[in-house]
């Protein structure tokens, strides 16, 4: 008896959607919104607040959130023992310590990507002693290490604190970029542009760089969080610049004058919660990069 065999019906090309973006990521986009967040407080804040009130005995002293008893609606997060509004020194210390971290590990991510490239892609003697120098300070406890220069240092402003975490800044971001220029140069399109003689700059530049972007910026976002974090551990110690209101200071003057005993939790709450918000904002950033850069990570089959 013959059969009838009926051939499948062809798979429906799938319509293209606008929002299937790769670069659409939640994670990327509530994290960017997040530190947006803190951006725009920075830049629209003293435009609708008087931020003057950041300096000392400029508020009534330790008045409690506007919510709580004997709170003012005039101070809305409170004021502290040394006569500072503590939404000033949030819309002035947020943005401070961020822009800390953005410029130390700016400075450490321009440093590791001339190392990493130019070791990844010469190799030889050069890659040998990129890799023994690096290796050499990711042993170095850094935190150590930056509070004895730190407490040498006389005068310490936002940038400076942001150089001296960059001396620290930038070993990370060096092995990284070296391990994916060591598999990218073994791939087909960089030999054959090799055997067209394009220079070893077009190479790294033209060829390599657009394919480790969204590495680069992931490796961006961790040590910009790493570098608020030494930053606020600095500035809790009483080593970081004291004419600039930050969060870390912000936390040292309170345990200095020992909120947590005098129950005085909106003097060191509020800039621990701003620190996690600023963290998980760069976290998610950083996890939402690593999905773009790697597909499997979004459950895309290769």
């Amino acid at each position: 008896m013959a059969t009838i065999t009926t051939q499948p019906k062809l798979a429906q090309a799938r319509r293209f959607n606008r929002w299937d973006s790769p670069w659409l990521n939640p994670k990327l986009l509530i994290g960017a919104t997040m530190i947006l967040v803190v951006v725009v407080m920075g830049v629209v804040g003293p435009l609708v607040y008087d931020v003057t009130r950041a300096r000392a005995a400029q508020v009534p002293l330790n008045l409690p959130p506007y919510w709580m008893p004997k709170g003012t609606i005039k101070y809305p997060l409170g004021t502290e023992s040394n006569g500072r509004d503590m939404l000033a020194l949030i819309i002035t210390g947020a943005p401070t310590s961020l822009s800390v971290g953005v410029i130390a590990a700016g400075v450490g991510l321009l440093i590791g990507s001339l190392l990493g490239f130019s070791a990844g892609l010469l190799g030889g003697w050069w890659d040998d002693v990129v890799r023994t120098i690096t290796d050499s300070i990711l042993t170095i406890p850094s935190l150590a290490v930056l509070i004895v220069i730190a407490s040498f240092v006389r005068q310490i402003d936002a940038n400076t604190m942001a150089l001296l975490l960059a001396l620290f800044a930038w070993p990370g971001p060096t092995r990284l970029i070296r391990s994916q220029v060591l598999t990218l140069r073994e791939r087909g399109f960089i030999r054959m542009a090799r055997l067209s003689g394009s220079s070893t700059i077009s190479i790294m530049f033209r060829e390599m760089l657009p394919n480790l972007l969204p590495w680069l910026a992931a490796s961006f976002a961790g040590n910009v969080s790493a570098a608020i974090l030494a930053a606020s551990s600095l500035e809790a110690l009483g080593l970081g610049p004291s004419r600039v209101p930050t969060l870390g200071m912000t936390i040292f003057y309170a345990i200095r004058s020992a909120a947590v005993l005098r129950d005085m939790w909106w003097w060191w709450g509020f800039p621990i919660l701003t620190l996690v918000i600023i963290f998980t904002g760069l976290f998610m950033i950083a996890t939402g990069l690593d999905e773009i850069a790697n597909p499997r990570l979004r459950g895309v089959k290769e």
